[in-house]
């Protein structure tokens, strides 16, 4: 009896060991798996309102991890609770859960490829490098806005918009205001390499010169080609001691950048953006200009015009002139041509 009882219990023993095991195996299997279905990279954004909870709801809408529990369990053995970090994190295919956690745990963010270009307006540039990062647009805005801050940098509230130099940066979602400017900041000086100086030295106009001009050239024509011919025009007029008398910049002085015909009442104005009435160039930019628009200006098209009127088949080119009689012939075409079209 004793013989058969040890034996029954040897017996129970061993398919409770290999139930064990077996069950190890499957729990083994299962912790460090791939994670199925993802087939391409998904991003998982985590800031500082979210919690645990939140993560792993995020997990199965977004990344469509459908054994959550397998990650739950792995997370809690490799303690990751409790150390949630903000940031942006790429889920790749092939990922393995403790691939995930780790990353996670470690706050081994993937970089935001942070674009920006054709913007007019400060707001609008806060605007859009806010939906890009996790501080808010207002807290870069009102950045921009303080003197002291803007000092520090080397500009004041109006010239700080050329501290930016419209491209793709990689750049971490969860990095401060504070520490994005500071990385604009070294872009920007990284942009203005000896040679660019150099060729503003010469013209002679400071960096944030160049850029006020490069914006009014930018906004006098939606052809590239005319960026150099456009800068050169108004270099002469600066040259010559002759008002600027651009279009956009009354524009921008009104507030209304979409008028097709500029009237006596506009040019009256009063403003420092009026370069109808002020002489040498506005105090700012009147939009982010291009790094193509700053080269343009750095690298302009050497002639004798002194005037420009659009062409009168709307084409977005321009008639150039030497002279003035010359010039109230092109702007008389371009003037009837308005008025066939009831502009």
């Amino acid at each position: 009896m004793r013989k058969k009882t040890k034996k029954t219990i040897g017996k129970i023993i061993i398919i409770f060991l290999v139930f064990v095991l077996f069950a190890g195996y499957i729990a083994y299997k299962q912790a460090f798996s791939v994670i199925s279905g993802i087939e391409k990279p998904v991003y998982v954004y985590i800031d500082n309102k979210k919690n645990y909870a939140d993560l792993l709801a995020c997990l199965q809408s977004d990344a469509k991890i459908k054994n959550i529990r397998v990650f739950e369990r792995l997370a809690a053995v490799m303690k990751y609770p409790a150390n949630m970090k903000s940031g942006r994190y790429e889920i790749k295919p092939g990922m393995s859960y403790p691939e995930l956690i780790r990353m996670l745990r470690n706050g081994n963010q993937a970089p935001v490829k942070l674009t920006f270009n054709n913007i007019r307006l400060k707001k609008d540039f806060a605007e859009r490098v806010g939906e890009q990062m996790l501080f808010e647009s207002g807290q870069l805005l009102s950045a921009l806005n303080n003197p002291e801050i803007c000092e520090r940098f080397g500009f004041d509230t109006i010239t700080v918009v050329s501290m930016f130099i419209p491209n793709t940066y990689e750049i971490y979602w969860t990095l401060s205001v504070a520490n994005f400017l500071q990385r604009m900041k070294k872009e920007y000086d990284r942009f203005w390499t000896n040679q660019r100086l150099e060729k503003a030295q010469a013209i002679p106009l400071t960096p944030a010169e160049v850029s006020v001009l490069a914006s009014i050239v930018e906004e006098e024509t939606a052809e590239k080609s005319e960026y150099p011919v456009v800068a050169g025009l108004y270099i002469n007029r600066l040259r010559k001691g002759m008002l600027l008398q651009a279009d956009p910049t009354v524009k921008f002085a009104i507030g209304d950048v979409t008028l097709k015909r500029i009237l006596y009442v506009h040019l009256a104005v009063n403003s420092p953006y009026n370069t109808y009435k002020n002489p040498g160039l506005p105090p700012g930019p009147i939009r982010i200009p291009s790094i193509s628009g700053i080269d343009a200006v750095l690298n302009y098209a050497e002639h004798n015009y002194l005037y420009m009127v659009a062409k009168e088949d709307f084409s977005g080119k321009h008639n150039f002139s030497t002279n003035l009689s010359e010039h109230n012939r092109n702007a008389r075409k371009y003037q009837d041509a308005l008025n066939r079209n009831h502009y």
